[in-house]
Parts: structure tokens; C-alpha cells; sequence
């Protein structure tokens, strides 16, 4: 998923008006530092996400057989090689992966 500065920033002021709401978060940095940070997490993510999305997209291409995209086919096995990346990557716990209805 790729976002413009602008809606990554908007993000990121979300946040921290919930951490600000939160009365048990205690800061230790500028809010403009702490924005930064929650900035690049974002990106990082996305980032991450993308990476993500380019491999399972190539394992699909890689099928034996041809397998069109926005078919029920190609969307289960888009959802279990991604599930199965997100573990590889370690940004989910085995066995929590998102159940397939």
C-alpha cells in the first residue's frame, strides 16, 4: 500500500492525539520528535508490506499452472503466502495468522 507524506503525517498526528488522551503514557521526548519516529515506522511498514506483497506475487506467477489474478483461487493463495511471509518476517505469531472465511 503506498500513502503520501500528507496522509502518513496525518497518521502519525492520530497517534499522537490517542498517546496524548492516554493518561498513563508519560513522554520523554518532543512531540515533534516523537511524531518523527512514529513516521518512520510507518514507512518502514509499509515498506515491509510491499516487499511482502512483491514476493507472494511472484510465488503465485511461479504456479505450474497459470493462475489469474482476482480469481478465488489466486486471492487463497494470495492470503496463505502472505500469511506465511508475515511469519518468515516474524510480524506474526505462528498459528495466529488471519483466519480464511
Amino acid at each position: 500500500m503506498r500513502l503520501t507524506n500528507g496522509k502518513i503525517n496525518h497518521l502519525a498526528n492520530q497517534i499522537m492525539d490517542l498517546l496524548r488522551a492516554d493518561e498513563t503514557v508519560e513522554f520523554y521526548a518532543e512531540d515533534t520528535e516523537i511524531r518523527r519516529m512514529i513516521m518512520r515506522i510507518i514507512n518502514s511498514e509499509l515498506e515491509d508490506d510491499e516487499r511482502i506483497d512483491q514476493i507472494v506475487r511472484r510465488k503465485i506467477d511461479s504456479q505450474s499452472r497459470t493462475v489469474q489474478q482476482g480469481t478465488e483461487t489466486w486471492d487463497i493463495l494470495y492470503r496463505r503466502y502472505y500469511d506465511e511471509e508475515m511469519v518468515k518476517s516474524r510480524r506474526v505469531i505462528p498459528g495466529q495468522e488471519r483466519t480464511t472465511e
